[in-house]
Protein backbone atom coordinates (compact mmCIF):
# COMPACT_ATOMS: atom_id res chain seq x y z
CA UNK A 1 0.00 0.00 0.00
CA UNK A 2 3.34 2.44 -0.26
CA UNK A 3 2.24 3.27 -3.90
CA UNK A 4 -1.02 5.03 -2.53
CA UNK A 5 0.63 7.74 -0.87
CA UNK A 6 3.30 9.02 -3.00
CA UNK A 7 4.15 12.30 -5.01
CA UNK A 8 1.47 13.86 -7.39
CA UNK A 9 1.32 12.38 -10.46
CA UNK A 10 -0.46 13.73 -13.70
CA UNK A 11 -2.00 10.54 -14.89
CA UNK A 12 -3.46 10.25 -11.43
CA UNK A 13 -4.55 13.76 -10.46
CA UNK A 14 -6.74 13.39 -13.83
CA UNK A 15 -8.06 10.02 -12.53
CA UNK A 16 -8.75 11.09 -9.05
CA UNK A 17 -10.71 14.44 -10.62
CA UNK A 18 -12.67 12.45 -13.08
CA UNK A 19 -14.05 9.84 -10.75
CA UNK A 20 -14.67 13.00 -8.09
CA UNK A 21 -16.74 14.78 -10.73
CA UNK A 22 -19.58 11.77 -10.54
CA UNK A 23 -21.73 10.68 -8.24
CA UNK A 24 -20.59 9.70 -4.75
CA UNK A 25 -23.93 8.04 -3.72
CA UNK A 26 -24.06 4.87 -1.92
CA UNK A 27 -23.19 2.76 -4.66
CA UNK A 28 -23.24 -0.71 -4.73
CA UNK A 29 -20.37 -1.18 -8.38
CA UNK A 30 -18.08 1.44 -5.89
CA UNK A 31 -18.21 -0.53 -3.16
CA UNK A 32 -17.31 -4.09 -5.01
CA UNK A 33 -14.45 -2.10 -6.05
CA UNK A 34 -13.18 -0.91 -2.83
CA UNK A 35 -13.86 -4.04 -1.43
CA UNK A 36 -11.45 -5.37 -4.67
CA UNK A 37 -9.08 -3.09 -4.08
CA UNK A 38 -8.68 -3.78 -0.57
CA UNK A 39 -8.41 -7.01 -0.44
CA UNK A 40 -5.45 -7.58 -3.58
CA UNK A 41 -3.62 -5.31 -1.02
CA UNK A 42 -4.05 -6.69 1.93
CA UNK A 43 -3.58 -10.42 0.38
CA UNK A 44 -0.07 -8.76 -1.04
CA UNK A 45 1.25 -8.16 2.54
CA UNK A 46 -0.36 -11.39 3.85
CA UNK A 47 -3.12 -10.01 6.26
CA UNK A 48 -7.05 -10.06 6.18
CA UNK A 49 -9.44 -6.77 5.52
CA UNK A 50 -10.21 -5.44 8.83
CA UNK A 51 -13.67 -4.99 9.26
CA UNK A 52 -15.74 -1.30 9.37
CA UNK A 53 -18.69 0.63 8.34
CA UNK A 54 -19.47 1.13 4.76
CA UNK A 55 -20.61 4.94 4.61
CA UNK A 56 -21.38 6.82 1.98
CA UNK A 57 -18.25 9.12 2.57
CA UNK A 58 -15.61 6.43 3.44
CA UNK A 59 -16.58 4.99 0.30
CA UNK A 60 -16.53 7.84 -1.41
CA UNK A 61 -12.41 8.71 -0.07
CA UNK A 62 -11.44 4.71 -0.08
CA UNK A 63 -12.90 4.95 -4.00
CA UNK A 64 -10.70 7.97 -4.54
CA UNK A 65 -7.21 6.53 -3.63
CA UNK A 66 -7.83 2.92 -5.10
CA UNK A 67 -8.37 5.23 -7.82
CA UNK A 68 -5.28 6.76 -7.59
CA UNK A 69 -3.32 3.85 -6.11
CA UNK A 70 -4.35 2.02 -9.72
CA UNK A 71 -2.91 5.02 -11.54
CA UNK A 72 0.22 5.15 -9.92
CA UNK A 73 0.39 0.99 -10.26
CA UNK A 74 -0.20 1.12 -13.51
CA UNK A 75 2.34 3.99 -14.60
CA UNK A 76 4.75 1.89 -12.22
CA UNK A 77 4.10 -1.33 -14.35
CA UNK A 78 4.91 1.19 -17.74
CA UNK A 79 8.22 2.50 -16.04
CA UNK A 80 9.38 -0.77 -15.42
CA UNK A 81 8.40 -2.73 -18.42
CA UNK A 82 10.20 0.43 -19.88
CA UNK A 83 13.51 -0.21 -17.76
CA UNK A 84 13.01 -4.23 -18.60
CA UNK A 85 13.38 -3.61 -22.36
CA UNK A 86 16.17 -1.16 -21.99
CA UNK A 87 17.72 -3.62 -19.48
CA UNK A 88 17.23 -6.31 -22.48
CA UNK A 89 18.80 -4.15 -25.22
CA UNK A 90 21.99 -3.02 -23.18
CA UNK A 91 22.55 -7.03 -22.74
CA UNK A 92 22.17 -7.83 -26.17
CA UNK A 93 24.33 -4.91 -27.36
CA UNK A 94 26.74 -6.25 -24.09
CA UNK A 95 26.72 -9.83 -25.81
CA UNK A 96 27.32 -8.46 -29.31
CA UNK A 97 30.45 -6.29 -27.98
CA UNK A 98 31.79 -9.16 -26.58
CA UNK A 99 31.55 -11.50 -29.18
CA UNK A 100 32.97 -8.62 -31.19
CA UNK A 101 36.02 -8.34 -28.44
CA UNK A 102 36.59 -12.27 -28.63
CA UNK A 103 36.68 -12.45 -32.73
CA UNK A 104 39.42 -9.91 -32.82
CA UNK A 105 41.43 -11.25 -29.64
CA UNK A 106 40.48 -9.08 -27.39
CA UNK A 107 38.33 -10.94 -24.44
CA UNK A 108 38.43 -9.33 -20.80
CA UNK A 109 39.95 -12.50 -20.08
CA UNK A 110 43.29 -12.61 -22.43
CA UNK A 111 44.12 -8.62 -21.45
CA UNK A 112 46.61 -7.89 -19.30
CA UNK A 113 45.68 -6.96 -15.88
CA UNK A 114 46.66 -3.24 -16.25
CA UNK A 115 44.61 -2.78 -19.56
CA UNK A 116 41.84 -4.30 -17.78
CA UNK A 117 42.61 -1.68 -14.54
CA UNK A 118 42.38 1.19 -17.71
CA UNK A 119 39.61 -0.11 -19.16
CA UNK A 120 37.78 -0.07 -15.61
CA UNK A 121 39.91 3.55 -14.73
CA UNK A 122 38.19 4.75 -18.70
CA UNK A 123 34.59 4.03 -17.71
CA UNK A 124 34.46 5.37 -14.25
CA UNK A 125 35.85 8.45 -16.26
CA UNK A 126 32.84 8.13 -18.61
CA UNK A 127 30.33 7.81 -15.66
CA UNK A 128 31.75 10.58 -14.24
CA UNK A 129 31.32 12.74 -17.39
CA UNK A 130 28.34 11.44 -18.50
CA UNK A 131 29.53 10.73 -21.60
CA UNK A 132 27.77 7.84 -23.60
CA UNK A 133 30.32 7.12 -26.26
CA UNK A 134 34.04 7.19 -27.16
CA UNK A 135 34.20 9.99 -29.61
CA UNK A 136 37.11 12.62 -28.40
CA UNK A 137 34.72 15.09 -29.32
CA UNK A 138 32.29 13.79 -26.70
CA UNK A 139 34.85 13.70 -24.30
CA UNK A 140 36.11 17.50 -25.07
CA UNK A 141 32.60 19.11 -24.81
CA UNK A 142 32.37 16.71 -21.28
CA UNK A 143 35.62 18.30 -20.00
CA UNK A 144 35.01 21.50 -21.04
CA UNK A 145 31.49 21.58 -19.41
CA UNK A 146 33.39 19.66 -16.48
CA UNK A 147 35.99 23.15 -16.80
CA UNK A 148 33.11 25.38 -16.78
CA UNK A 149 31.26 24.13 -13.72
CA UNK A 150 34.42 24.06 -12.05
CA UNK A 151 34.92 27.72 -13.22
CA UNK A 152 31.63 28.35 -11.20
CA UNK A 153 32.19 26.33 -8.31
CA UNK A 154 35.09 28.29 -7.73
CA UNK A 155 33.73 31.70 -8.27
CA UNK A 156 31.07 30.44 -6.00
CA UNK A 157 33.47 29.74 -3.66
CA UNK A 158 35.41 33.13 -3.79
CA UNK A 159 32.15 35.17 -3.02
CA UNK A 160 31.44 32.58 -0.36
CA UNK A 161 34.82 33.42 1.22
CA UNK A 162 34.13 37.19 0.34
CA UNK A 163 31.42 36.76 2.36
CA UNK A 164 33.00 35.05 5.20
CA UNK A 165 35.54 37.68 5.10
CA UNK A 166 33.22 40.16 5.51
CA UNK A 167 30.56 38.47 8.04
CA UNK A 168 34.09 37.71 10.00
CA UNK A 169 34.66 41.65 9.67
CA UNK A 170 31.37 42.52 11.34
CA UNK A 171 31.74 39.37 13.44
CA UNK A 172 34.87 41.29 14.94
CA UNK A 173 33.74 44.35 15.13
CA UNK A 174 30.42 43.54 16.77
CA UNK A 175 32.71 41.35 19.45
CA UNK A 176 34.43 44.63 19.90
CA UNK A 177 31.51 46.88 20.46
CA UNK A 178 29.70 43.87 22.70
CA UNK A 179 33.03 44.36 24.99
CA UNK A 180 32.48 48.08 25.00
CA UNK A 181 28.98 47.77 26.06
CA UNK A 182 29.98 45.59 28.58
CA UNK A 183 32.88 47.80 29.86
CA UNK A 184 30.31 50.26 29.39
CA UNK A 185 27.59 48.86 31.82
CA UNK A 186 29.83 47.88 33.93
CA UNK A 187 31.30 51.56 34.38
CA UNK A 188 27.34 52.46 34.70
CA UNK A 189 26.59 50.13 37.20
CA UNK A 190 29.70 51.01 39.37
CA UNK A 191 28.27 54.55 38.93
CA UNK A 192 24.92 54.18 40.14
CA UNK A 193 26.01 54.70 44.00
CA UNK A 194 27.83 58.07 43.36
CA UNK A 195 25.19 59.13 41.04
CA UNK A 196 22.20 58.41 43.52
CA UNK A 197 24.04 60.16 46.65
CA UNK A 198 24.66 62.94 44.39
CA UNK A 199 20.52 63.11 43.02
CA UNK A 200 19.89 63.23 47.05
CA UNK A 201 21.82 66.04 47.48
CA UNK A 202 20.77 67.95 44.38
CA UNK A 203 17.26 67.00 45.99
CA UNK A 204 18.03 68.39 49.21
CA UNK A 205 19.49 71.58 47.36
CA UNK A 206 16.76 71.99 45.46
CA UNK A 207 14.06 71.90 48.63
CA UNK A 208 16.10 74.60 49.92
CA UNK A 209 16.20 76.20 46.40
CA UNK A 210 12.07 76.21 46.02
CA UNK A 211 12.43 77.40 50.03
CA UNK A 212 14.68 80.41 49.18
CA UNK A 213 12.53 81.27 45.63
CA UNK A 214 9.24 81.15 47.71
CA UNK A 215 11.27 83.94 50.07
CA UNK A 216 12.25 85.80 47.26
CA UNK A 217 9.43 86.33 45.82
CA UNK A 218 7.61 86.86 49.38
CA UNK A 219 10.54 89.91 49.53
CA UNK A 220 10.33 90.81 46.14
CA UNK A 221 5.94 91.45 46.48
CA UNK A 222 6.97 92.94 49.56
CA UNK A 223 9.78 95.82 48.30
CA UNK A 224 7.38 96.25 45.16
CA UNK A 225 4.88 97.10 47.60
CA UNK A 226 6.86 99.71 49.55
CA UNK A 227 8.30 101.41 45.78
CA UNK A 228 4.83 101.71 45.10
CA UNK A 229 3.84 103.56 48.41
CA UNK A 230 6.68 105.80 48.01
CA UNK A 231 6.02 106.64 44.46
CA UNK A 232 8.57 104.58 42.71
CA UNK A 233 7.90 104.54 38.95
CA UNK A 234 9.83 102.43 36.03
CA UNK A 235 10.73 105.89 34.52
CA UNK A 236 13.22 106.37 37.45
CA UNK A 237 15.94 104.51 36.04
CA UNK A 238 19.60 104.42 37.50
CA UNK A 239 20.68 106.93 35.04
CA UNK A 240 18.58 109.36 35.81
CA UNK A 241 19.21 109.47 39.56
CA UNK A 242 22.86 109.61 38.46
CA UNK A 243 22.03 112.80 36.54
CA UNK A 244 19.91 114.42 39.45
CA UNK A 245 22.58 113.45 41.59
CA UNK A 246 25.20 115.70 39.01
CA UNK A 247 22.53 119.10 39.30
CA UNK A 248 22.21 118.38 43.20
CA UNK A 249 26.05 118.83 43.27
CA UNK A 250 25.83 121.60 41.30
CA UNK A 251 23.30 123.61 42.95
CA UNK A 252 25.62 122.72 46.42
CA UNK A 253 28.30 124.45 44.77
CA UNK A 254 26.39 127.46 44.26
CA UNK A 255 24.45 127.40 47.32
CA UNK A 256 27.84 126.97 49.08
CA UNK A 257 29.15 130.90 48.81
CA UNK A 258 25.35 131.75 50.17
CA UNK A 259 25.66 129.50 53.27
CA UNK A 260 29.10 130.56 53.62
CA UNK A 261 27.89 134.08 53.22
CA UNK A 262 25.32 133.35 56.01
CA UNK A 263 27.84 131.51 58.46
CA UNK A 264 29.30 134.80 58.21
CA UNK A 265 26.77 137.08 59.07
CA UNK A 266 26.50 135.28 62.82
CA UNK A 267 29.54 137.46 63.41
CA UNK A 268 27.20 140.50 62.78
CA UNK A 269 27.04 142.91 66.32
CA UNK A 270 23.78 142.71 67.86
CA UNK A 271 21.72 145.29 66.28
CA UNK A 272 18.46 143.92 65.76
CA UNK A 273 17.31 146.54 62.75
CA UNK A 274 20.64 145.24 61.02
CA UNK A 275 20.11 141.65 61.79
CA UNK A 276 15.93 141.41 60.72
CA UNK A 277 16.87 143.29 57.51
CA UNK A 278 20.04 140.43 56.84
CA UNK A 279 18.15 137.71 57.68
CA UNK A 280 14.94 139.00 55.62
CA UNK A 281 17.63 139.09 52.66
CA UNK A 282 18.97 135.89 53.89
CA UNK A 283 15.71 134.43 53.61
CA UNK A 284 14.86 135.84 50.12
CA UNK A 285 18.09 134.17 48.55
CA UNK A 286 17.65 130.83 49.86
CA UNK A 287 13.95 131.19 48.70
CA UNK A 288 15.39 131.95 45.30
CA UNK A 289 17.86 129.13 45.97
CA UNK A 290 15.30 126.54 46.59
CA UNK A 291 13.22 126.89 43.69
CA UNK A 292 15.99 127.54 41.22
CA UNK A 293 16.56 123.21 42.59
CA UNK A 294 12.96 123.19 42.41
CA UNK A 295 13.14 123.98 38.34
CA UNK A 296 16.22 122.22 38.06
CA UNK A 297 14.95 118.93 39.64
CA UNK A 298 11.65 119.36 37.00
CA UNK A 299 13.30 120.18 34.21
CA UNK A 300 15.44 117.10 34.69
CA UNK A 301 12.44 114.58 35.12
CA UNK A 302 10.58 116.58 32.07
CA UNK A 303 13.89 115.61 30.34
CA UNK A 304 13.91 111.49 31.32
CA UNK A 305 10.20 111.41 30.30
Amino acid sequence: MSDIVGGSDPYAITSVTAESSKTTGFDANRISEVKAWLTSQFDAVGKDVPDFEYTPRSIAELHKIATLSQAKTQASVIVANDYRQKAAEYRSQAARIREILESVGLAQESLPSNVVSSAHVLAKVANLLDVRDTELSSFLVAVADLSLRKTAVEEKRAKVQQESKVLLEYTRKAIARLTYLKRTLSQLEDDIAPCEAQMENWKTNLAIMESKERQYLQEYGYYKAVLNRVGYTPEISHGVLVEMAEHKKDLEKKTKPILDTLRSYQDLPPDKALAALAIEDKKRQYAAAEKYLEDVLQSALASSE
